[in-house]
């Protein structure tokens, strides 16, 4: 099968590469040359318009895009007049699955085929494979099948129903992902901070008093507890290797400022709990706790501060 990949950023990339050792073949276009390059030299077949990359696939033409969210309709309103009726657009990014019902709609009277396409594999899919959750007609879905199975591992995609199926499932996959990483990062704060019975002023006013502090005087090493949570630990997974792997660099991660961004799944995924009435209170509070690493809780800071300064006259700590 050839497939045309349009976005080689970390994912599109090495997702083309992972087509061409299985077999496939792959014309790549990305506003890069140098990313094209790269890829050339892997074999794919570099293009520099999207009217080249249209005449270069066999019909029925398959079209992957692998870019960001904003640039997807536009992607898909440049492509259509050069598609005719039979050819697949394929959107594997993080597009919201309302959009995906959206552009099935558009393109469906021209006879152009659309398939969603969750994806989920990070930097390391190129080895590891990527999780696929797909959404679209059946046959089309089955067509494409020897695409999906090169990219994924063995049971690594899921036909998960129609349009807009695939990134609705993918939507709640990364809200979850919120939760599990705000879950370990939670946990091991808890540990780092267990010493607080020797580094803890006794006289610390914004803090309630140890009432044991021979309770808190362990001085744990991070990175190796992580490190054995890997092995035969009830919650060990990948995301907790990432981690073990970042503290054996650095327990202290100096390198991290600390600041986490959110791409608007998890607001995604509590929007659509709050429509079916559903709680999900360890999604939100991740969430939260992400637009709270930006900043975004300084003002509601500044307003208990001043209650306080208020009901009890108690002053802020310089």
């Amino acid at each position: 099968m050839t497939i045309g990949m349009i976005g080689l950023g970390r994912m599109g990339s090495n997702m083309a590469r992972r087509l061409i050792r299985g077999g496939h073949a792959a014309v790549v276009y990305d506003r890069s040359s140098e990313a094209m390059a790269a890829l050339a030299g892997d074999g794919a077949t570099g293009v520099t318009s999207l009217a080249e990359l249209v005449a270069a696939l066999p019909a029925p033409r398959v079209v992957c895009l692998m870019i960001p969210v904003a640039y997807v309709d536009a992607t898909v309103d440049a492509l259509l007049p050069l598609l005719s009726p039979g050819d697949i657009v394929i959107d594997g990014g993080n597009s919201h699955y309302q959009d995906d019902m959206a552009r099935q709609a558009r393109l469906s009277p021209r006879g152009v085929q659309y398939v969603d396409m969750g994806t989920s594999g990070g930097v390391w899919g190129l080895e590891r494979g990527y999780c696929l959750m797909i959404g679209g007609e059946t046959g089309i879905v089955r067509f494409l099948d020897p695409m999906f199975a090169a990219l994924a591992p063995a049971g690594g995609y899921l036909h998960c129903g129609p349009c807009g199926a695939g990134h609705f499932v993918k939507m709640v996959h990364n809200g979850i992902e919120y939760g599990l990483m705000a879950a370990y990062a939670e946990g091991l704060n808890i540990l780092r901070h267990a010493n607080a019975g020797k580094t803890r002023a006794e006289a610390d006013a914004e803090t309630t008093p140890l009432a044991h502090p021979e309770h808190y005087q362990f001085d744990f090493d991070l990175a190796a507890i992580a490190e054995v949570w890997r092995h035969g630990s009830v919650i060990q997974s990948w995301l907790l290797d990432l981690t073990a792997v970042e503290l054996a660099k650095d327990p202290s991660l100096g390198g991290f400022a600390g600041r986490v961004s959110d791409s608007g799944e998890g607001r995604w995924t509590l929007q659509a709990a709050n429509d079916e009435g559903v709680p999900a209170p360890v999604l939100a509070a991740a969430l939260f706790q992400r637009f709270a690493s930006r900043g975004a809780d300084a003002f509601s800071a500044q307003v208990l501060s001043a209650m306080r300064l208020g009901f009890g006259g108690h002053a802020e700590k310089k």
